[in-house]
């Protein structure tokens, strides 16, 4: 019988997310893909550090000491590399013990048309291309930010930090509009300003918003959590939006009406989140804005969500 991922969390994550190749890319925007694969076969014995999603994979991977039979998550690595430069990434996943054995590698072409052939429920990349096409397919999927301050890095001397144990929370964090939600209501607020916001979000407070890319990963993630028992359940996540009250309710309201399960809930009326994340302890914050994912990136790992209303909208239209 074929193995079946429909029952399991799949997470596709590009090399650039899973390690980091800061070097490499810059040989491979400044003197292109054939210098680019050299230097890759030549220093395949050279293990990569880890990148900026590194801690969150593993975390995730862990999740299958929970329940062996199950194998709930399943991490597939989804690479613009060719097969033949990619034996160094594979040498990594090998040193750290990631239990990682399928991947996807298209020397260069769009990862697009795989995304749904492998039931992705997250991608995570640095090619906004593949990301936006995720998002317009229906599938969560973030820009990770690769330029932080030492995240993911081994510790100092070389070595690499001991790893979390499986009883530390995974820690997710999301933004509101146009993550979790479409971006209606923010539009409002960017054309007529907050107090046409406030007012609309009290007149349809008891209005569940409409689902944005991510309202179906939360789902999963949610579910997840039941299965794995509310008591010193292993994975924690968190709501940080601009938004206060009074536009608190309808968010309330709207997580009740999915019937999800949402561990703590930062509503900050316009305050850096950065801060609030790093308390927190994300091991990744998605948001729809750049000045939101670079300022959160010098604390915790941070992925863009590169909606666009149009393609979402369009595709809720085609399902009802």
């Amino acid at each position: 019988m074929a193995y079946n991922l429909d029952r399991k969390m799949v997470i596709g994550v590009s090399s650039r997310a899973l390690f980091d190749l800061t070097v490499e890319n810059e040989i491979f925007e400044q003197q292109g893909v054939e210098a680019y694969c050299s230097y890759q076969v030549e220093h395949e014995q050279e293990i990569l550090k880890p990148g900026p999603g590194f801690g969150l994979i593993r975390s995730l991977l862990r999740l299958n000491e929970y329940s062996p039979e199950k194998n709930l998550v399943e991490v597939i690595i989804m690479s613009r590399n060719s097969p033949d430069s990619s034996l160094r990434v594979f040498n990594a996943i090998a040193h750290y013990g990631l239990d990682i054995t399928r991947s996807v590698l298209v020397s260069g072409a769009s990862l697009a048309p795989y995304l749904e052939a492998f039931h992705t429920d997250l991608f995570l990349s640095a090619y906004e291309d593949d990301v936006q096409s995720a998002i317009d397919n229906g599938i969560a999927a973030g820009i990770i930010c690769t330029e932080q301050s030492g995240i993911g890095n081994p510790a100092p001397g070389g070595q690499e930090r001991k790893p979390v144990q499986h009883t530390v929370p995974i820690r997710i964090a999301f933004d509101g509009d146009a993550v979790l939600f479409t971006d209606e209501s923010e539009m409002i607020f960017k054309e007529k300003g907050l107090n046409a916001f406030e007012e609309n979000e009290k007149i349809h407070a008891k209005e569940p918003l409409a689902e944005g890319p991510f309202a179906q990963f939360l789902k999963k993630l949610s579910d997840l959590q039941r299965d794995l028992g509310t008591q010193d359940c292993p994975i924690r996540t968190a709501l940080v939006t601009s938004r206060s009250a009074p536009a608190h309710e309808r968010v309330i309201r709207t997580m009740r009406s999915w019937n999800v399960r949402v561990d703590e809930a930062f509503f900050l009326g316009g305050l850096e989140k950065r801060d609030v994340l790093k308390a927190f302890g994300a091991q990744i914050f998605f948001d729809d804005q750049s000045v939101h994912t670079s300022s959160a990136a010098q604390a915790v790992p941070a992925a863009r969500v590169p909606y666009r209303a149009a393609e979402h909208r369009g595709r809720r239209a085609r399902q009802a």
